[in-house]
């Protein structure tokens, strides 16, 4: 460690204002000093898990900003909505909104909930491409704007005080949970993931367990956790569903509408006598003489 330390030190003494700037935000001035200045992890374990708790948190950031393109794709190639629940996009919006609300008029670190904004922005996108490709149209200029009117209410303080938005946290915690169970309906209903995105699923699944953890550590507030909790059985629900269908894609639905090849394949053998040629059919004015 000794050795380390030696061969460390002369590049964490000399960062850029900047990056010692921003690492002192994060981590606070003693725990800067502990872990980045004198790179000592285990004098002081509390500082070490703010860390990794950091360290998760910028990361649940960064792959939220992708997260839904994969699912954004997958829609727009196909032109087709299957498989996937408006209603969940509609709940799990909802609960997002109400969320990205109470932690920026909380003064919550942004590391801990950064992913909520960048999500719902694809939510949206993703939601009115729902209906878009279920036919219908009209109801994509109602949702955004039903949205953009529910957020302007809830980041008014005159509109929605803290008492009240703290039961729209604790309701938006039922939202999320709820969210989750059309998705599982959906799959199970049509009997395939149809076009859900596994890297979504999978992606929102350790989100949502790391989440557990960097709440934990970082915020002191027990709707928000079991937020998370929730959230994770659900999310672990999906994953399994979508490990079991793996090698099925196709819905019910989708099966449904394929011809049945060998019935096609008899009516048109049926026109067709023995030696190769189509049976003519009889002329009306033909007469049976007897």
């Amino acid at each position: 460690m000794e050795a380390l330390r030696s061969a460390l030190q002369p590049i964490t003494h000399n960062l850029p204002t900047p990056i010692v700037d921003t690492g002192r935000t994060l981590l606070g001035p003693f725990c800067y000093k502990t872990l980045i200045l004198d790179i000592d992890p285990f004098a002081s374990p509390d500082c070490l898990k703010l860390a990794i708790s950091k360290a998760l948190g910028i990361g649940i950031i960064g792959a939220s900003s992708i997260v839904k393109i994969p699912q954004l794709l997958k829609l727009l190639n196909s032109q087709s909505s299957e498989g996937v629940s408006f209603l969940s996009y509609l709940l799990e919006s909802s609960s997002y909104l109400i969320s990205l609300s109470y932690n920026i008029r909380h003064g919550f670190p942004f590391s801990t909930y950064g992913e909520t904004a960048l999500i719902l922005a694809q939510n949206i996108v993703i939601a009115s491409l729902v209906l878009n490709y279920s036919g219908k149209t009209a109801g994509v200029a109602a949702w955004v704007v039903g949205l953009a009117a529910a957020g302007t209410a809830l980041f008014r303080e005159d509109v929605v005080d803290v008492k009240a938005l703290a039961w729209l946290q604790a309701f938006a915690g039922v939202l999320g949970v709820a969210s989750k169970a059309p998705q599982i309906l959906t799959i199970w209903m049509e009997g395939g993931t149809g076009q859900l995105s596994a890297f979504a699923v999978f992606n929102y699944l350790l989100g949502s367990l790391s989440r557990i953890f960097t709440t934990l550590q970082e915020v002191p507030d027990p709707l928000i956790l079991y937020g998370f909790i929730a959230g994770f059985a659900l999310n672990a629900i999906l994953a399994l569903q979508m490990i079991w269908y793996w090698n099925s894609p196709s819905s019910k639905k989708t099966v449904s509408k394929k011809p049945n090849k060998s019935i096609a394949a008899g009516e048109k053998s049926s026109s067709v006598n023995s030696t190769g040629f189509a049976k003519k059919a009889k002329s009306p004015s033909t007469r049976r003489r007897g």
